[in-house]
């Protein structure tokens, strides 16, 4: 319990410092700043990589799987790996709800850190109630792997032009029913006072939206990480260092993902390859070498792809 104390109390020393130091002032976030920051956050989930080493190592954390440091330590990149990866769809939503509610950009960082802090509260109780669920019902192991194999078909089948439409989801339509909601901005309030009373400002609702919009997925990207390890520590930090790297990345990618369009090909790739590995796990054992390197190809492969084609696309214009 002491390292996940520690865990936690670290986690929200990085919010703290991001809310009341780094950010204390809203401002636009810029391209080089973000790129910074992603950096940042890249480094230090890395970095992360040696800690697990050493917690394994010496027995500092529960190891329900008996695993060796070194595999502990690449089963937790192969997820953070995971976990990055599936927030590139996560980014282009985020942009959709950001452009559909008219947020301003000084403003978008501060509903990001609420909506970040609130999916690491509701990714730690998905990632519980998911790790009790397999440990206690095995056949539930074919279930998610069916499933993200079913996503991954969805995703290659889906058509470009389904759009995301933020205004006409069943999220804001339930949230008007609750509360009163108005169009007007006032700062980085998420309420204000009208005539009708206390009402929800558009940041208030894009928060509300992008919490839900995460828990959905969530329901991808946590079974697709169970696949890797049921190890409760693992999946917790590499879907947590994933998620506190999301807002930098966001304002990094935001005005690049046309550029990166190929990456939907490789999230596919991810998803079957990790659903398949579920379906076959009693007959196949992939060595954890062999998952961390097909997952990293594939990334690699849907970058370089997507660049190239990006930059075909503007010599032909």
């Amino acid at each position: 319990m002491i390292v996940w104390i520690s865990f936690l109390l670290a986690v929200v020393l990085f919010l703290a410092l991001d809310l009341g130091v780094f950010n204390k002032n809203p401002h636009i976030i810029s391209t080089k700043e973000a790129s910074m920051w992603t950096g940042i956050w890249v480094t230090l989930s890395f970095a992360f990589s040696g800690v697990i080493y050493w917690l394994y190592q010496n027995n500092y954390v529960a190891n329900p799987d008996a695993l060796k440091p070194a595999a502990a330590t690449m089963k937790y990149i192969t997820g953070y790996l995971i976990e990055l990866s599936l927030s590139i769809d996560n980014i282009f939503v985020i942009a959709v709800i950001f452009a559909s509610f008219k947020i301003p950009q000084k403003y978008q960082h501060r509903v990001l850190f609420w909506g970040i802090l609130g999916a690491i509260i509701f990714r730690g109780l998905m990632i519980f109630f998911g790790v009790m669920i397999i440990n206690k019902f095995t056949w539930t192991t074919y279930l998610f792997g069916a499933f993200l194999i079913f996503t991954a078909i969805k995703m290659l089948l889906s058509s470009d032009e389904e759009d995301f439409e933020p205004k006409e989801s069943f999220v804001y339509k339930t949230l008007g029913k609750i509360m009163p909601i108005t169009s007007v901005t006032d700062k980085e309030k998420f309420f204000i006072k009208t005539k009708k009373g206390k009402t929800a400002t558009p940041l208030f609702v894009a928060l509300i939206v992008i919490e839900v919009m995460d828990v959905l997925f969530a329901v991808d990207s946590v079974p697709a990480i169970l696949a890797i390890t049921k190890d409760p520590f693992l999946v917790f930090s590499s879907n947590i260092f994933a998620i506190l790297g999301l807002r930098s990345m966001y304002f990094f990618l935001a005005n690049m993902l046309e550029k990166f369009s190929y990456l939907e090909y490789s999230l596919i790739a991810i998803l079957t390859f990790v659903g398949l590995k579920m379906l076959l796990h009693h007959y196949i054992e992939i060595p954890e070498w062999a998952s961390l390197g097909f997952i990293a190809l594939s990334l690699v492969v849907g970058v370089l792809v997507s660049l190239k084609m990006s930059k075909e696309s503007d010599l032909t214009e």
